[in-house]
């Protein structure tokens, strides 16, 4: 806890979820615009508000007060994207700003009124730059305290020092915004700050808990907590200018040096290195090119530069891409170029290899790798990311290289058994449930105790199948009779499958085979419903495969090794 409060300059911009939906999306605020949460208005317009919508209502009602309504989802990331500009603005005439929330920001008041002529000229002077810079209207208040400074910003007030109890004792306790803790304190009779703040400080904590409390200290003009002003990054960025346009790879090489090394001691001096690298250039014809590398060590200044160079000649001279064509070259040589360290740590946030740095065999494979990247794209070289998922294609997700390795899906599959167990050489059992392909019975259905992967019911039991066909084989399978083999919406296989066909090829003996596993997937869309059953057969020659049935329709979906 705090002792006295700070005087406070807090910008307030009025129904900022409509504004920020207008600027992001498109939608007009002029217009009656509503922004739902949980079905709930949480922001509205002038012009809704004028036909009676108010914060609260459903939307069911909220559209039957105003039919001309546009609804609009409520995004707290668009909110905090479209105020960066806003507060961006306000770091340009003073610094230590908090965001106190999507469309409002507060400072302290004491350096802005020192060097802009007093408190209100700095808030006029405040409102009319962002008005300009960012084409948003705004309100600023001034009192003892951020929620005080808050309430004021509405009102457009400039409370006097000292005098922010009396200002705070005549307004309701809605203010606190405690919709739980208001209703408690209208039903007991306490309907002002006022009131509340005279309560015994010991009582409230005792009636009202923790939150109470702190409640209690607002409405007293206490604040509990200092501003925690937000730091302006760093400009870490660095550009080269070139009078002489560069259009070979040798020269832009040369200065691409250069601007690495200035790139790695800027980095150096903050402590910090690179492990995304932007890397923008212009030419003469003003064309502008961009491209982001990534890499999951530390780049060196060497390693900056070697990405620089790959790109540059990826550029100027271009490269054959699959099937021979040709990315489109620039008309013109480079006059700037530009490095942006878009992901920095800090130097010491990567822990080093037990033996030592990384490999000369790893490096030479990155260099390798991201010279193709260079000349053909980052989309040219992909790695698989292992991830959740009840079949084996569903598991996997190829990501270009060097980008972050995250699974499509949560939950890594867990790890393959024994390599020993070889379909063919393994007990083969010929009832449902069990797996040929392992050596003990896995429980379909249920999460892997070894990997802690959230449940994925329907999935296939380990080992994972070595080949995932990129288009299933239609097939047949039959029984020891010549009959089709049939299974029903219970999951009841109509009889043992003994015998495989797969397109026009010679039926093949199944000597071990296991399932159903069934998936029902999306049954609450119908048209992207799917509802199939998989087993594993073995096949006398030793080879091992993974069929689906759906719709009647058998399919030969993966090849074991």
């Amino acid at each position: 806890m705090t002792g006295a409060p700070v005087r406070t300059l807090l910008l307030w911009c009025p129904d900022w979820p409509v504004l920020a939906a207008e600027i992001v999306d498109g939608v007009p605020a002029t217009g009656p615009v509503a922004v739902l949460h949980a079905n709930r208005v949480v922001a509205c317009s002038e012009r809704a508000r004028a036909e009676g919508v108010r914060r609260g209502l459903r939307k069911r009602e909220a559209q039957g007060r105003c039919p001309q309504l546009t609804v609009v989802e409520y995004d707290p990331g668009r909110d905090a994207r479209a105020f960066e500009p806003v507060v961006a603005a306000v770091e340009e005439l003073v610094a230590g700003v908090e965001v106190v929330r999507p469309g409002a920001c507060a400072v302290a008041a004491r350096g802005p009124s020192r060097y802009l002529g007093g408190e209100e000229a700095a808030a006029e002077r405040i409102v009319e730059h962002v008005a300009q810079a960012c084409a948003v209207e705004s309100q600023v208040g001034i009192a003892d305290g951020v929620f005080a400074a808050g309430l004021a910003a509405r009102a457009g007030q400039v409370v006097p020092p000292g005098a922010t109890p009396r200002f705070l004792a005549d307004l309701p306790v809605e203010a606190l915004g405690r919709p739980a803790l208001t209703d408690l304190l209208r039903r007991l009779g306490v309907r002002t700050l006022g009131d509340f703040a005279a309560l015994p400080a010991g009582d409230v904590l005792a009636r009202f808990g923790f939150d109470g409390a702190l409640a209690h200290r607002l409405a007293a003009g206490r604040d509990h907590r200092p501003l925690a002003v937000r730091q302006p990054p760093a400009d870490l960025a660095v550009t080269a200018d070139h009078d002489e346009p560069l259009d070979r790879v040798d020269t832009a090489a040369f200065a691409a040096r250069a601007l690495a090394e200035r790139l790695h001691d800027r980095l150096a001096a903050h402590g910090l290195a690179c492990t995304r690298l932007g890397i923008e250039a212009v030419t003469a014809h003003g064309q502008e090119l961009h491209r982001v590398w990534r890499h999951d060590g530390l780049l060196t200044s060497a390693a900056i530069a070697d990405r620089v160079r790959w790109q540059l000649d990826g550029w100027l001279s271009g490269g054959v891409g699959r099937g021979g064509a040709r990315p489109a070259r620039p008309t013109a040589g480079i006059i700037r170029l530009r490095l942006v360290p878009d992901g920095v740590i800090a130097q010491a946030g990567l822990q080093p290899g037990l033996w030592g740095e990384t490999g000369e065999e790893r490096e030479r494979a990155h260099r390798a790798l991201s010279r193709v990247q260079g000349i053909l794209g980052p989309e040219a070289v992909v790695t698989a990311v292992l991830g959740g998922g009840r079949s084996p294609g569903d598991q996997v997700r190829l990501v270009p290289w060097g980008d972050e390795r995250l699974p499509a899906r949560p939950g890594p599959p867990p790890l393959p058994d024994r390599p020993s167990d070889r379909p063919g050489q393994s007990s083969l059992p010929d009832r449902p449930g069990q797996s040929p392909l392992s050596d003990r019975p896995p429980l379909p259905g249920r999460p892997s105790a070894r990997s802690g992967e959230p449940p994925w019911p329907g999935r296939l039991p380990p080992p994972a199948p070595a080949v995932v066909l990129p288009d299933p084989l239609a097939a047949a399978v039959h029984d020891a009779a010549g009959e089709p083999v049939v299974v029903s919406a219970r999951l009841q296989v109509s009889a043992a499958p003994a015998r495989l066909t797969v397109g026009t090829a010679r039926p093949a003996e199944i000597v071990g085979w296991a399932g159903p596993w069934p998936v029902d997937e999306r049954w609450w869309a119908p048209a992207e419903a799917r509802r199939r059953a998989r087993f594993q057969v073995c096949l006398a020659d030793g080879t091992a495969l993974l069929l689906a049935v759906e719709a009647g329709h058998w399919l030969v979906e993966a090849i074991y090794d």
